[in-house]
């Protein structure tokens, strides 16, 4: 199922002309093809490096909301494509004929061919791959992200082995959703899509029934509900009830089954969120579940944040601002849920109310320290740079070229330092303090000679952040009623 819509029909996707792929990339056979864009496998001319391209020619996007859901699909992967279990993307070249979007390859196939492969899973197998799915939903919903095309077809396997990892793929569905709005367009595949979707009136509950169909099919080997047509499969799971009955389900775990009925809840009000599907005694290990939901995404980004230096929070802000708008789109489109009266800063009382809508119970005092670290220039508001620079994922550090184009922001005089001087007038342009200056200096300053060279501001900004996004994606809260910004998004 796919949208129509009517309007008058763009010549571009992107806002921004790009080299052309051939220049970069030679093109090998074809992976797979969707209902847009058709993947071929692609070949980086000087590393050699294999990726994955997915081509959408622009003759099948036949209006102007075809292209903007091209345009999304591209930010929503930036946005998501530091996640582990995110397929990640590369860059994007268009020219007169097509959109290309680069991607990194998985050669293991999709969890469709495993699940026919193999019959069903054991359970053990089955809570691993769900976690793994559910995991991908959540951090889909704290980033603001409803996926809407849940389905084994959407999940690839990073290489053949039998324990690879699960990647999703295909955001070509996914929108931004704000606080409570609700969606009526009708999309997702048959099988998995929930009652609601089909009553036209659904939020992001209808992505926890998609994965409660992946998970039936995990256990059983067949879907939930089936039927001969569209329409008998539509009727199927408007009224049908889940068959517990058939083989292999009296061998399954009381648990299991629990579960299954509680992420196939036909009441979206009643229905299990992500979170809370992680949090099930089936799914998690040990069988201790987590007491408490965990630290949403922008209460962990700004705690890292709120823990720099002086230099890194300006470097941050420097690197924020030269980031491409597709890299960035995602983290704007968050700052318009929190700044709720769209003033175009966020006020304490925006942030409080944030944090509290996703659970949070943090004291007055701790969210005022994460709000002044957040405010780089003591203005009592946090703006649109200063919230990209704290909640940007730190990832994007680490980049060569990020790091720099921030060094010589900073460097003034193009010395190959960076002196006491240079940073007073740093702190000057960002409005911060310039007191206790010379310590930091002291600190990142390896060779004693009073100033910092680019070896020692790359160390510096590097350090403390190996590995911060995969012990921070554990720190992430279901932001279904809320604004959402996840540990491990881009």
């Amino acid at each position: 199922m796919s949208k129509t819509s009517s309007g008058t029909k763009p010549t571009r996707v992107l806002p921004y002309q790009t080299p052309s792929l051939t220049d970069h990339y030679s093109t090998g056979k074809k992976l797979g093809q969707g209902q847009f864009g058709t993947t071929y496998l692609c070949i980086h001319k000087s590393t050699g490096q294999q990726y994955a391209c997915k081509s959408i020619p622009k003759r099948k996007l036949i209006c102007q909301e075809d292209y903007e859901d091209v345009w999304r699909e591209i930010q929503i992967m930036h946005h998501l494509s530091e996640h582990p279990h995110v397929v990640r993307i590369r860059g994007t070249y268009e020219d007169q004929l097509s959109v290309h979007l680069v991607m990194e390859l998985c050669e293991g196939g999709e969890l469709f061919d495993r699940i026919v492969e193999k019959g069903h899973y054991s359970e053990r197998e089955a809570a691993k791959l769900i976690k793994t799915i559910v995991g991908v939903v959540e951090t889909c919903h704290s980033l603001g992200v409803m996926h809407r095309d849940l389905k084994p077809e959407n999940f690839l396997f990073d290489t053949i082995e039998e324990d690879a990892a699960l990647k999703a793929t295909d955001f070509g569905l996914s929108v931004f959703y704000k606080p409570g709005e609700s969606f009526s367009d009708v999309v997702g595949s048959p099988y998995y899509v929930a009652p609601e979707v089909l009553r036209k009136h659904y939020g992001l509950e209808a992505d926890v029934w998609s994965a409660g169909v992946i998970l039936y099919i995990l256990l059983s080997g067949v879907p939930p509900f089936w039927a001969e047509t569209e329409m008998g499969i539509f009727r199927q799971i408007l009224q049908g009830k889940i068959d517990f009955d058939s083989e292999p389900w009296p061998a399954i775990s009381e648990s299991a089954k629990d579960l299954v009925r509680k992420m196939l809840d036909r009441n979206p009000k009643r229905r299990l969120t992500a979170h809370q599907v992680l949090c099930h005694p089936w799914i998690v290990d040990d069988t201790i579940a987590p007491d408490k939901p965990l630290d949403s995404a922008v209460l962990s980004r700004l705690k890292q944040f709120s823990a720099m230096n002086k230099l890194k929070k300006m470097a941050l802000r420097v690197i924020a601002e030269r980031l491409s708008e597709e890299e960035i789109g995602g983290l704007k489109e968050l700052f318009k849920m929190i700044d709720t009266d769209n003033s175009g800063t966020i006020t304490f009382e925006e942030l409080k109310d944030g944090l509290k809508r996703v659970g949070s119970e943090l004291m007055e005092s701790e969210i005022k320290d994460l709000m002044d670290a957040a405010d780089i220039d003591n203005s009592g508001t946090i703006d649109y740079g200063e919230f990209l620079a704290a909640t940007v994922h730190l990832n994007k550090l680490e980049r060569e070229e990020n790091l720099v184009s921030a060094f010589s922001f900073f460097d003034k005089d193009g010395s190959g330092y960076i002196t006491i001087d240079e940073l007073q007038q740093a702190c000057k342009e960002f409005g911060l303090s310039d007191v206790h200056l010379d310590e930091m200096i002291k600190e990142i300053d390896q060779d004693n000679d009073g100033q910092i060279d680019y070896g020692e501001f790359a160390a510096m900004m590097r350090k403390g952040n190996g590995g911060i996004g995969r012990r921070t994606m554990r720190r992430t809260i279901n932001l279904g009623d809320a604004f959402g910004v996840t540990a491990n998004g881009s």
